[in-house]
């Protein structure tokens, strides 16, 4: 699947996905992954930091607001429309760009302190090419640090089956078979999202070697990994989580350093 492919799954998802997370229904962002992964990331105010598909700017302007000089790039023409139309809404100094995070002519060698990706990496055909561009804009012992789906848990063949005593387990399938596929989903939180069709999301799997690997061969140094766990307090909010924080993680947290 080309990356003006994914661009265009993008695009049309853009409109409904801006106005649901704005609206607090994606509750596995706004309960489980933000609050562990800006953990994660640590304090980056008065940092130039990069945002490597930032989408509609919800993270991204999260971040700004925590002090952090944020510049958002995305290669749907249509999310960085609506992230723009939202800095002009509520300024906080942000500048976004059209373009993949695998190919940014537009930055200077060295033009960041940091790069953060939340949740994109993963939708993207050329990881390895990702990592080697985020390595070129970043200065001397620049950050990235970037959440995926979890590759050993979130497989193509996941499921959830009830056992003989009424618990649900975890199996999982097709670890090993890489490749590009499109999944269908809604917010989990939302319940008007039974009427309506869901997003089409553009997956491409990968081991979990082939995400530390390709840090590791970009030339950054390896210097943090994470799984996180729903909080007990989360999982009150919100009882789907229950089951991830019983069984396995949802997400992954890779850290690095530019020497």
């Amino acid at each position: 699947m080309p990356a003006s492919e994914v661009a265009r799954y993008w695009d049309e998802n853009a409109e409904r996905w801006a106005a649901d997370v704005r609206a607090g229904w994606d509750a596995y962002r706004e309960y489980y992954n933000n609050p562990a992964f800006f953990e994660f990331v640590g304090d980056l105010s008065g940092r130039d930091v990069l945002d490597a598909g930032c989408g509609e700017g919800y993270n991204t302007r999260l971040f700004a607001s925590r002090g952090a000089h944020m510049t958002g790039i995305d290669l749907s023409a249509r999310m960085i429309e609506l992230a723009r139309e939202e800095e002009h809404r509520a300024p906080l100094g942000i500048r976004y760009e059209i373009a993949s995070f695998t190919d940014l002519p537009v930055f200077a060698d060295e033009s960041f302190d940091a790069v953060i990706s939340t949740m994109a990496l993963m939708d993207g055909p050329d990881f390895p090419a990702a990592l080697r561009e985020l390595y070129r804009v970043l200065r001397r012992g620049g950050r990235p640090a970037f959440s995926i789906l979890h590759p050993c848990f979130l497989t193509r063949g996941f499921s959830w089956i009830t056992d003989n005593e009424g618990g649900l387990r975890l199996t999982i399938g097709g670890y090993f078979n890489a490749g590009s596929w499109v999944e269908r989903w809604r917010f989990s939180s939302a319940a008007r999202q039974l009427q309506a069709a869901p997003f089409a999301i553009p997956r491409f799997d990968r081991m979990l070697s082939d995400y530390v690997n390709g840090v590791i061969e970009a030339g950054l140094v390896l210097n943090g990994i994470a799984e996180p766990r729903p909080s007990e307090e989360a999982c009150v909010k919100h009882s789907s989580l229950r089951n991830w924080r019983d069984t396995a993680p949802t997400f992954l947290y890779i850290r690095a350093t530019k020497p």
